[in-house]
């Protein structure tokens, strides 16, 4: 057990929660690999570079009607349950919640600014430190109020999207959806150069999407989000607490609701011909189609940890979500190492399959690693350090230690 003072210890924490934390954070990958190894504008149109014809093509479709938008809305939403999960606990032990979320999130957000102009621009702490310093403030509204809620700002940005769709000249889009082959090379040649040559793309691009990035369109996605992840921990879907079969209905109507959502949107962009004037609209499908098949995956995860609580799978999965914070910036670490000029300079000459195989090889570092520290140590690295900075003394790490 933990001192009166301490973070929760390992013995208290919710497997199914750590497990859909482990498994978000491992489906992340796949679809950061594809900025990790090429050009920005290929995540959100795929053919402006790379190959996208047979096993590429099936690469990138299993990856967007299954990973892209799907993953992230579960890691936000267990972030959001976090927030509840953390101040209760403060609460429990006399402490004041909002003072120590406010130096949590403060700190998450200086670690997120080092993680997106050091090493890679897709950083998502900083948008998650920004959001969870006005989530707290929500934490204590019933759950469907927080719901509710979560939803209206979560349709925000979509709504947005679609009254430019309505009214701006496709063109005004096209710079955005079709970049000129100079702009790539460009991005291509700051990649695969130096850390320094690096930051020419990466200073620029992070702070763009720290700002209007952010405040247009993030801002109300993840805070929605994270309001939504704080009503599902109160119903105890997040903790495994529902029946089974809420699970399996879960799984049933969110698979079928959000796969047909995205495999329409799939049919509907190729039908266009990938238009930049149908592509405001296309992005509404996997939008709205993440959601409920983020969903089915919730239900997935928790009626397989009831299945094998005690399951290889099970405590892998948990090991790399109680380990997620150094697990995603080692993520970013390996695949940098891989694609960046100051490693082995990838950038631009992998295929998507090719992606998809680091990816997996990533995978086969992450997982075991994270089993094998967890042996010997409490917390990850950054894990350690975000909570010692937190509470602002020391925190035990070696389980010899703290464990009686």
């Amino acid at each position: 057990m933990s001192d009166g003072d301490g973070p929760t210890p390992p013995s208290e924490r919710i497997v199914g929660l750590d497990a859909l934390r482990g498994f978000a954070l491992l489906g992340i990958l796949v679809i950061n690999v594809r900025v990790f190894s090429m050009p920005e504008a290929t995540l959100s149109n795929p053919t402006v570079y790379g190959d996208l014809t047979g096993a590429n093509y099936w690469v990138w479709f299993a990856g967007h009607v299954l990973a892209e938008g799907k993953f992230i809305a579960l890691f936000t939403l267990l972030f959001g349950g976090g927030i509840v999960l953390f101040t209760r606990s403060a609460e429990r032990r006399g402490q004041s919640p909002l003072r120590l979320h406010r130096r949590r999130s403060a700190w998450l957000v200086g670690f997120g600014l080092a993680h997106a102009y050091l090493l890679w621009y897709g950083d998502i702490l900083v948008a998650y430190g920004l959001c969870g310093l006005v989530a707290v403030g929500f934490r204590d509204r019933p759950p469907r109020a927080l719901a509710s809620f979560g939803l209206a700002l979560f349709a925000l940005p979509s709504a947005v999207e679609v009254l430019s769709a309505l009214s701006v000249d496709p063109a005004a889009i096209a710079g955005s959806w079709h970049p000129s082959v100079a702009a790539l090379q460009g991005e291509i040649a700051a990649y695969r150069g130096g850390w320094l040559e690096q930051m020419r793309h990466r200073v620029p691009t992070a702070f763009e999407r720290q700002t209007t990035g952010f405040l247009g369109y993030s801002a109300w996605r993840i805070g929605g989000s994270m309001l939504l992840g704080m009503a599902l921990f109160k119903w105890g879907v997040l903790t495994n607490e529902r029946s089974s079969r809420f699970y399996r209905r879960l799984v049933v109507v969110g698979a079928a609701s959000g796969l047909a959502a995205i495999l329409t949107g799939v049919w509907y962009i190729k039908a266009n011909d990938w238009s930049a004037g149908a592509a405001l609209f296309w992005r509404q499908f996997n939008y709205w189609g993440s959601l409920p098949l983020a969903g089915a995956y919730v239900g997935l995860v928790m009626l397989y940890c009831r299945w094998r609580p005690e399951g290889i799978a099970t405590r892998a999965l948990a090991a790399v979500g109680r380990t997620a914070f150094s697990n995603y910036v080692l993520q970013t670490v390996l695949a940098t190492s891989v694609f960046y000029g100051h490693g082995l300079g990838l950038f631009g000459a992998v295929s998507r399959v090719e992606a998809i195989g680091v990816v997996v090889a990533i995978w086969a570092v992450q997982i075991p690693l994270s089993v094998l520290w967890l042996r010997y140590f409490r917390f990850g690295p950054l894990e350690w350090l975000w909570r010692t900075l937190t509470y602002g003394e020391r925190q035990p790490i070696r389980h010899d230690r703290t464990d009686g």
